[in-house]
């Protein structure tokens, strides 16, 4: 089977998903071939000969660079070109078998529920206009009840002719219109809804804690949900009787037959701090061991069988992309193991004040283009000039220079600290265009940077 996801991708070529990464992510070309590769490797995958497509497995990434440079901006960017179940997920934040805490496992099963939810998504996009008229029917039955049988209308006898005039057809057309047309919207109907209940078990298993509550929902059925009678507006009245009738038109089996696929062939799980668990202690004692977390990550990345509330999931073909700053350990620290499932590394460079003035500037989401954004919603019409822009690189480059180095993190630190008095007083100020400028950012940054103190903490 073919996933749509993966057939999609197929238009993208190596180039062309270097050139959309290149909108929002500035420098580090290797890294961006690396992904880009890796992605286009997956679509080939697909076409080559059913015999060989199961022997060809994925060229797992393992990204090296200090925090703040895009490394895991790449990896949600390429999840979103080729419409992949995208996890990221912090390697920390696992602990070996036998210890209290997250199991490898896990990521996997919150993977299949994004997928779940991508897959139902789009699923009720495809009925919603049919759900909408279904919803509306109903909404019609509210308004206009079907009349009461008369108690003279029995079986042999003859039916009680209609009164001259409309009949009910005529009525329920002309409340249809009404309806439409937006003329109805301050009228209140009731509404029976349900309120779902999911029971909180806690269970500590080799399935993992994740599964075990809504297992036991499912074998409970009285606490599955009570219904209430609600009144509500006709338009929150619509939206919530289009989403029942969504979920009725649904196939949820197929739904979950495709969100599996999707998880298999094009999964993308990006594994953050991998080098919080690089090394190879031998500690006697409680503490968990960070070897123990690879050698549990290991069957996990090589290829295993995981068990969901969906089915089973096999991980062979996802792609794992890991990062790390690895500036204490290396990556030669991870066990050989793991190490031979990630051929492919490249190693993203420090960004300084050059590469800051782009990122202010070139991104389809640029910083200075998000500030002035919100700004307009204030009436107040913000300008960067280029003199001012290149101040606040460099003052961002001096401060990671001087202190830690977090990358471009740094220029959301700064660039709020800027426009902290102007952000308060907005909704205050009178209609009007505000140049930023070379002056603008020394007036309010210069004394902070002068004294080290404040500059450590604030900046």
């Amino acid at each position: 089977m073919t996933d749509s996801s993966t057939a999609d991708s197929g238009h993208l070529t190596p180039k062309a998903i270097v050139e959309r990464l290149d909108r929002y992510i500035i420098g580090q070309h290797d890294a961006k071939r690396a992904v880009a590769i890796a992605l286009r490797n997956r679509w080939r995958r697909q076409q080559v000969p059913e015999n060989l497509r199961d022997e060809i497995a994925p060229k797992n990434i393992i990204m090296i660079g200090p925090t703040g440079v895009g490394k895991t901006e790449i990896a949600r960017r390429l999840a979103r070109l080729s419409q992949a179940p995208f996890i990221k997920v912090e390697a920390s934040k696992f602990t070996e078998v036998g210890y209290m805490g997250r199991d490898v496992d896990s990521m996997i099963r919150d993977l299949t529920e994004i997928a779940v939810s991508l897959v139902r998504s789009s699923e009720e996009e495809q009925v919603r206009d049919r759900a909408r008229e279904n919803a509306e029917e109903r909404v019609l039955d509210l308004l206009l009840p079907a009349p009461a049988r008369s108690f003279t209308d029995r079986p042999g006898e003859e039916a009680t002719p209609q009164p001259a005039g409309e009949g009910p057809d005529d009525t329920r057309e002309k409340l249809r219109k009404l309806l439409r047309a937006g003329k109805m919207d301050e009228r209140k109907v009731e509404i029976e809804t349900t309120d779902s209940v999911n029971p909180f078990v806690e269970i500590i298993s080799n399935s993992g804690v994740e599964e075990m509550g809504f297992n036991i929902s499912n074998m409970l059925p009285g606490m599955r949900g009570s219904t209430r009678r609600r009144k509500v507006k006709i338009p929150e009245a619509m939206e919530i009787l289009t989403e029942e009738e969504a979920q009725k038109l649904i196939d949820m089996d197929k739904v979950v037959r495709e969100a599996i696929s999707r998880v298999e062939q094009s999964g993308i799980v990006f594994l953050d701090e991998i080098d919080k668990i690089a090394g190879r202690e031998r500690a006697q004692g409680p503490d968990v061991s960070r070897e123990g977390v690879q050698r549990d990550l290991l069957p996990i990345i090589e290829g295993s069988t995981v068990t969901t509330k969906y089915g089973m999931v096999k991980t062979d073909h996802i792609l794992f992309i890991a990062a790390g700053a690895f500036h204490v350990s290396k990556p030669s620290d991870l066990i050989p193991e793991l190490q031979g499932r990630f051929p492919i590394r490249v190693e993203l460079g420090s960004l300084g004040a050059e590469e800051f003035v782009r990122i202010l500037t070139e991104p389809e989401n640029a910083l200075t283009l998000q500030y002035s954004a919100l700004m307009e919603t204030e009436e107040i019409e913000l300008e960067f000039r280029s003199d001012a822009i290149e101040t606040i690189a460099r003052i961002a480059a001096q401060v990671n220079q001087s202190h830690e180095n977090i990358g471009a993190r740094r220029l959301h630190t700064v660039m709020e600290k800027l426009l902290e008095e102007l952000s308060f007083e907005a909704p205050e100020l009178p209609r009007q265009k505000i140049l930023v400028t070379e002056q603008y950012v020394k007036e309010r940054l210069n004394d902070i940077l002068e004294n080290e103190d404040l500059s450590r903490y604030i900046l």
